[in-house]
């Protein structure tokens, strides 16, 4: 993009700077002065300057003017180093690929390309925002959040048989928020909480920092293990923590089957489910929900809008009765006392915007043409897919025989490409095996080329 003439006017100084045509001590031309030399307005001049002395570049000084500073502004590297030796655990692949620059590849990595998103809809969203009532740009949000997204999201559920009303929807900042704030309203260091296995890893992380105990369900390629799941329950969890829609990291859908006998031994033990929606609209047939089946007083609904439209501008929800919501509203003053309204208001005019559905539509045609690729280039390498997934952007593999997911995570890591172990979605015995690859992240063919040296790699290695 081409840059502003506030952005012009201070890199212009700055490579005076360096180029020493300005030093220490000299004094730069008054804002009118230098507004006159490059035939800008004096309030570009003066925005420029206020962002050289933030930065330290330049000084004022008090009925003096402007002048470089008399002394070397302190830079540190901030570069990250990643750690090749660490021990796969559930935040290792979130470290490597948040940590990463750009020239790194992310097959593992839980977000779609930025070209995929739509930046031209947000910056149309961002642009409608800063017109609004100063109450968007200043004010903290409402204890349940912004009004209007939650009618939108109202209105939504309705094609899933859901008659839910607004004050019964907690607005968040993450996914991850919501799920932290319902660990600490309903649960205590120690209690149970069942989750998938294979699961999304962060689940495991939350667990862990809230000394929770995980007890883990084999899914199957239609949901839980029924059988096991009725077993655990003797184990009195308070709690099941799935993905509902499109399961993360395995890519399977819940039957409804499986989804009813599930709803139903939950019902009779009194406990929770919380179904993470967050990769929902990626679908292009809703799975059952666990909330229309045996409600919202045994079902809380949590979701964000990472995936299809921002991962910068956080904004999640809680979807539960409203009992639990006041007590989700309490806790939420005390340790954050609000959400970002801004954020949800761009999210909400991101949402309403006509270009939505198309961009909806668009990503998962993408994403089917790039399963159907990644499935044929990994095949040539003998790593299949558990399942062909009907939607979403994840495919959860088995490697050749004799080949473990963490070790050739490490090789790969050393040559650019970050993959995703298994081990960091599961504890059991075979989970090495597994990798889980993101399509839209798989289109590089400089993925499978490090694959392939890899597999290679190692394979020389265990004849050694």
């Amino acid at each position: 993009m081409s840059k502003t003439k506030i952005e012009i006017t201070i890199q212009i100084i700055k490579e005076k700077i360096a180029t020493k045509n300005l030093i220490a001590g000299s004094r730069l031309p008054s804002v009118r002065q230098y507004a006159q030399q490059l035939n800008y307005s004096v309030s570009t001049i003066v925005e420029a300057y206020a962002r050289l002395i933030a930065e330290g570049m330049i000084e004022a000084r008090a009925g003096a003017g402007y002048y470089v500073v008399g002394r070397p502004v302190q830079i540190f590297n901030v570069e990250q180093n990643i750690q090749y030796d660490r021990e796969i655990d559930p935040l290792w692949i979130s470290r490597q690929s948040l940590e990463a620059n750009n020239q790194v590849l992310k097959p593992s990595c839980g977000w779609l390309p930025a070209s995929w998103m739509p930046e031209q809809a947000l910056r149309k969203a961002l642009k409608s925002v800063a017109k609004l009532d100063s109450s968007i740009l200043i004010d903290y949000a409402l204890p349940h959040g912004h009004l209007a997204l939650r009618q939108l999201l109202s209105r939504k559920k309705e094609a899933y048989e859901l008659n839910i009303h607004p004050n019964q929807i907690l607005i968040t900042d993450s996914a991850t928020q919501s799920i932290d704030l319902i660990f600490r309203v309903l649960l205590e260091p120690g209690d149970i909480v069942l989750i998938d296995d294979p699961c999304y890893f962060n689940f495991q992380a939350l667990i862990k920092a809230h000394h929770l105990k995980a007890v883990a369900i084999p899914f199957t390629e239609h949901g839980p293990d029924v059988e096991y799941f009725a077993q655990a329950i003797n184990l009195k969890p308070k709690i099941y923590l799935t993905n509902s829609g499109i399961h993360n990291p395995t890519g399977a859908s819940l039957s409804l089957q499986t989804a009813y006998q599930i709803a139903r031994v939950v019902e009779q033990a009194n406990m929770i489910i919380i179904e993470d929606e967050i990769l929902a609209d990626f679908e292009y047939s809703p799975a059952p929900r666990y909330a229309a089946l045996i409600g919202i007083s045994h079902v809380i609904q949590i979701g964000s809008y990472t995936k299809t439209l921002s991962a910068a501008i956080r904004c999640g929800y809680i979807i539960s009765d409203l009992a639990k919501i006041e007590r989700l509203i309490d806790l939420k003053i005390a340790t954050s006392f609000s959400n970002s309204n801004l954020n949800a208001e761009i999210i909400y005019q991101s949402l309403i915007d006509s270009s939505y559905p198309k961009h909806l539509d668009g990503l998962k045609k993408h994403l089917v043409k790039a399963t159907n690729e990644v499935i044929d280039k990994l095949a040539q390498l003998n790593i299949h897919p558990w399942i062909t997934p009907k939607a979403g952007l994840f495919l959860w593999c088995t490697l050749p025989r004799h080949i473990e997911a963490s070790r050739l995570s490490k090789i790969c890591l050393k040559q650019g490409v970050i993959l995703a172990p298994g081990n960091s979605f599961s504890q059991s015995e075979h989970a090495g095996q597994f990798m889980r690859f993101n399509v839209a992240q798989c289109l590089d063919k400089k993925v499978f080329d490090v694959l392939s040296d890899a597999i290679e790699h190692y394979q020389n290695d265990s004849l050694i």
